[in-house]
């Protein structure tokens, strides 16, 4: 068995989940869920996505062996934290080395959130400005106090 196959596996046994119902969620053949299981084939590129989404957990948690379920974990809980505060003003604070010269010290609204990106807008003394934001550049996020 690959990486891949044994996440895909474990993950799928965690919930209860058989090969055939796995298979219908992704409108495959159980025999294709059993060869990426098994590592003798790898799913399409286009299905790693869908795959993701119904095991819950990241689409890097699937294809690098070096992300471990905790992160897959911690990221969840971090992408609920900002689906929670879509469309609430914010402040938000990065890593030093990914801070964001626009949004630095400044309020802003989450706009859209999918997965591991975040659309903000805000009114910044050069106007204002939308942008996409990778949420792991975020090192928290204040939610302000309606007024």
């Amino acid at each position: 068995m690959t990486e891949l196959g044994n996440k895909i596996a474990q993950k799928r046994k965690d919930l209860g989940m058989t090969q055939i119902e796995f298979a219908d969620k992704l409108c495959v053949t159980r025999q294709t869920v059993s060869r990426w299981e098994a590592g003798s084939v790898m799913p399409d590129i286009d299905k790693i996505s869908d795959i993701a989404s119904i095991l819950g957990v990241s689409c890097d948690y699937l294809l690098k062996d070096d992300i471990k379920e905790e992160e897959s974990i911690v990221n969840r809980y971090l992408s609920k934290l900002v689906e929670n505060a879509a469309g609430k003003t914010v402040r938000l604070n990065f890593f030093d080395d990914e801070a964001d010269i626009d949004l630095f010290n400044t309020d802003c609204r989450i706009i859209d959130f999918e997965r591991n990106w975040m659309k903000v807008e805000a009114d910044t003394k050069k106007g204002h400005i939308e942008k996409l934001i990778p949420v792991s550049s975020i090192l928290s996020i204040e939610i302000k106090e309606a007024k």
